[in-house]
């Protein structure tokens, strides 16, 4: 029966990992570890109180004792999403992503190393790979050229994770994803940003000409990669997860207006970020060839769903618009 440390549990994709495991393997155990900064919100994980085979632990990943403790604690295996990601703020201070992306996963690894952790498993994303052309595609032998603070931090992680199974032997894996959607997301990314600002009939910033491309990957889709990764991966490989679904920023946007029934007239093109990156997308053929996963939400599915999420859920937007969700655990459970 594996006991497994889910760090940064709490938040947009960790919080749906921990949901999808324990649904689909009755034997799991999970301890979410989350420090709840302002991204990480229990009311992801509210649907699993009383669940006994979940606990919550608050703990920063830059606290040597508390992961000590935590991975001490009979843990088996850990995966990794805990992450500073936001590259926005980033360029506005990169102090935090260096803080928690580079010597929380250090503090993480050496813990994991101490307590005999069976499998480490590094949830990285494609950033780090840096910018593509209009033709090509990101794989695993991609040179990592990182092109801001954030990709620079996550990469800086994946090279110690590497460094740490060369070194030492342990048996590591790293994944890397490209841009997730799907519920539960906060509303600083793109997709909930300009559907919770549309829905108010609020206008949507563009950067610059708006012709940045992503490849979009729902967020199960990604869960069930990391899973896959988990249990069937190799020691010390890369695996890279995408959706195969690559799309320019403005036309996302337009498809957005056009699914909630509003005017071109609520976008605002604004001043392009610093560096960004003009275009990202992902080979997934190893994946597919060695762990036997696929990609299983077709786009305009996982939008329509995303979107009803978003409507049906304006409870959990507003609590997140207003900060009231910082204060739900103890709210729902006492001071920690």
């Amino acid at each position: 029966m594996p006991t497994v440390l889910v760090t940064g549990g709490a938040g947009f994709i960790g919080s749906n990992f921990v949901r999808h495991l324990l649904a689909t393997d009755p034997q799991a155990r999970v301890v979410t570890l989350d420090s709840l900064t302002y991204a990480g919100n229990l009311a992801n994980l509210a649907d699993l109180a009383g669940n006994p085979r979940h606990t919550f632990v608050k703990a920063d990943i830059t606290d040597r004792a508390a992961v000590r403790a935590a991975v001490g604690a009979g843990v088996t295996d850990l995966i990794h999403f805990a992450a500073e990601s936001h590259v926005d703020r980033s360029i506005q201070d990169s102090g935090p992503f260096v803080r928690t992306n580079v010597l929380g996963t250090q503090l993480l690894l050496d813990a994991a190393r101490e307590f005999g952790v069976k499998r480490y498993v590094q949830v990285s994303t494609d950033e780090v790979y840096g910018t593509l052309g209009p033709t090509g595609l990101f794989t695993e032998e991609t040179p990592l050229q990182p092109n801001s603070p954030y990709s620079a931090s996550k990469a800086a992680a994946d090279l110690l994770v590497r460094a740490y199974h060369h070194t030492f032997g342990m048996d590591v894996v790293t994944t890397r994803c490209s841009n997730n959607y799907g519920p539960y997301q906060f509303p600083e990314k793109l997709i909930p940003l300009f559907l919770t600002n549309l829905m108010n009939d609020e206008p949507v910033p563009v950067y610059g000409d708006g012709m940045q491309i992503r490849d979009w990957i729902h967020v199960l889709d990604h869960c069930r990669g990391v899973e896959a990764a988990w249990r069937k991966g190799k020691a010390g490989e890369v695996y890279n997860f995408g959706g195969r679904c690559e799309m320019p920023n403005l036309e996302l946007t337009k498809l957005l207006l056009r699914l909630l029934g509003k005017p071109e007239t609520l976008i605002r093109y604004v001043k392009d970020r610093p560096g960004h990156d003009r275009r990202y997308a992902i080979d997934c053929s190893k994946a597919e060839r060695e762990l036997g996963w696929v990609p299983q939400v077709p786009f305009d599915r996982g939008l329509a769903e995303t979107i009803a999420w978003y409507r049906a859920n304006a409870a959990w937007v507003a609590g997140i618009k207003n900060k009231d969700y910082l204060g739900y655990y103890e709210k729902q459970y006492g001071k920690l």
